[in-house]
């Protein structure tokens, strides 16, 4: 999964203004996100239409501030810098039942 460097909201749109992401924002230190990290390969090959971009919140934390991220982990879609969906994982949700809400989001 490819890492989003630090960047404000408007050069993050600019970066994916063509095709379908998604953001996963998450930090070294919560235990939510560590929880979910090992599913990731296997959720990114279930959607594979979308391009994974991890997203250090605390790096970040401007441009969490600017999306109105509020938990982590979290997974925002955008379909050619549109934002089309989004889901807080931050209960610690299986794997299986990340998939179900994925699948939500996106349809």
């Amino acid at each position: 999964m490819e890492v989003l460097e630090k960047t404000n909201y408007a050069n993050m749109i600019d970066q994916i203004k063509d095709g379908k992401y998604m953001l996963f924002f998450t930090a070294d230190w919560c235990p939510d996100c560590r929880f979910i990290k090992p599913a990731m390969p296997e959720i990114e090959a279930e959607f594979s239409e979308y391009k994974f971009l991890t997203v250090d919140r605390d790096e970040n934390i401007d441009l969490a501030a600017e999306m109105g991220i509020m938990g982590i982990p979290s997974f925002v879609a955008f379909s050619n810098g549109d934002e089309i969906g989004r889901y807080n994982n931050g209960d610690r949700k299986t794997k299986k039942k990340s998939k179900i809400s994925l699948t939500h989001l996106i349809n």
